[in-house]
């Protein structure tokens, strides 16, 4: 569980993120909604430590995420950004090697266990025929999947992502999402991640929290934010809902 109490961000004498209290469940898949400026990637880096609010503070677990070292972070907390770090060069099995490096260090070598851990996590993503190639060979969803492979390997409770379907065309978005559901089932890591699809978000998060100018707009479940009004709230156009044809769910179209 993230515990956020009084937590302030400002730039430019602007406050884009304000929020008095916040419990965010750590293990489910949760979704952060919200326009564009919203503050959810700025909420993220401050989820991640990637970001030190000017006010306030973050509990993880119910310990201050201040006092968790670097390497203690990274081995509770694994983060995404959506501008993937620099990785020319490197296979996909030299990739998510990298996410041992919380667990043994830079100079630390890698035992049986961490070997099992990183082919394992190429498994679960299903790459295997990729493991020699390198990342910049790949397409955008299999580039995708080699990074949470390397995620997967950190061995971290939670996992942070911001935007990973950005990139990715809608049957990538679907399968990739598809992908993070059956591992949070499977392994129960927990994962946060920002999406802008309110109708992706509404039909696998177990939780949603929306953002809307810096602040908390919503939070509750799928079901809970698919009504029209609040949808139209949240994003300043009207919406209506329809029932979706094979699954239990709603989905939103613009009127």
């Amino acid at each position: 569980m993230f515990e956020l109490t009084n937590v302030c961000v400002e730039r430019n004498q602007r406050q884009i993120l304000n929020i008095p209290h916040l419990e965010l469940p750590s293990d489910k898949l949760c979704v952060i909604l919200g326009h564009n400026g919203s503050g959810k990637t700025t909420l993220m880096q401050c989820l991640a430590r990637q970001l030190v609010p000017d006010e306030g503070h973050i509990t993880f677990n119910k310990q201050t995420l201040s006092q968790f070292s670097q390497r203690t972070l990274a081995q509770q907390i694994a983060f995404l950004p959506q501008q993937l770090p620099a990785s020319s060069g490197l296979t996909v099995q030299e990739l998510v090697q990298l996410g041992r490096f919380p667990w043994r260090g830079t100079w630390g070598r890698l035992q049986n266990e961490d070997n099992n851990i990183i082919e394992q996590s190429i498994d679960q993503v299903g790459i295997r025929h990729h493991a020699k190639q390198c990342i910049e060979d790949l397409s955008g969803g299999e580039r995708q999947r080699a990074w949470i492979a390397m995620l997967l390997a950190q061995q971290s409770p939670v996992l942070l992502l911001d935007e990973p379907t950005s990139a990715l065309d809608v049957a990538h978005q679907y399968e990739l999402m598809n992908l993070l559901q059956t591992l949070n089932r499977e392994t129960g890591q927990g994962m946060i991640l920002i999406l802008h699809d309110i109708n992706l978000a509404a039909r696998y998060a177990d939780h949603i929290l929306a953002m809307k100018k810096g602040e908390v707009f919503f939070q509750g479940s799928p079901e809970e934010i698919m009504q029209p009004d609040r949808l139209k709230d949240l994003y300043g156009i009207p919406m209506s809902l329809i029932n979706h044809p094979k699954h239990n769910s709603k989905v939103a179209i613009v009127c």
